[in-house]
């Protein structure tokens, strides 16, 4: 049987945290479900780092989700992504993003959470899934993984357990290879 593999996103989600995972994840022969607040065509955004202080943002792709957060069984998943961007923002305010992620710590399930994808944690009632753990995140995401209770790495990837994080889409690729590696032990 497929694995089937969760990507909860919503409007302004990194286009490369989204589309780079969701190909890796068919590429490996696998299924991919891209959940948003309603089934609807998503907007993406590009960011950039161009000199600034802080990334750049630019319209990205349009993509289509294939379930709304509420119809989301997540016992029906082998892993979740969570992408950055700005989508966590908002997305994490939906009354069911908590019950959704909260199954896969539950469940001991591969989690991928890159950029600003800690934001979406936050939200996750059970601050033990995050005790004495290291993450990390975009840098500006650094607060709010420490108000998890877990450490920040300053490296750009990290595994620890069932969670595998990135700093941003850069790390893509490390990202992907220990999300995927983890799915496929389960």
């Amino acid at each position: 049987m497929s694995k089937k593999i969760l990507i909860l996103t919503g409007d302004a989600a990194e286009s490369l945290e989204v589309y780079y995972p969701y190909f890796r994840v068919l590429e490996e022969g696998f299924e991919a479900v891209i959940a948003a607040p309603s089934v609807k065509t998503l907007r993406t955004v590009v960011h950039d780092f161009e000199g600034w202080d802080t990334y750049t943002e630019k319209p990205g792709y349009q993509l289509n989700s294939h379930i709304a957060f509420a119809d989301v069984d997540p016992a029906a998943f082998d892993g979740l992504i969570i992408p950055g961007g700005r989508a966590p923002e908002y997305i994490r305010l939906d009354a069911n993003v908590p019950r959704i992620v909260s199954h896969f710590f539950e469940a001991n399930k591969p989690v991928g959470a890159i950029c600003h994808a800690a934001l979406i944690l936050s939200v996750v009632g059970n601050r033990s899934y995050f005790e004495g753990r290291t993450m990390t995140a975009y840098s500006a995401c650094r607060p709010d993984v420490e108000a998890l209770g877990a450490a920040y790495a300053k490296e750009t990837l990290c595994v620890d357990g069932n969670i595998v994080s990135g700093h941003a889409w850069p790390d893509l690729p490390g990202f992907m290879r220990e999300f995927l590696k983890q799915v496929k032990e389960q």
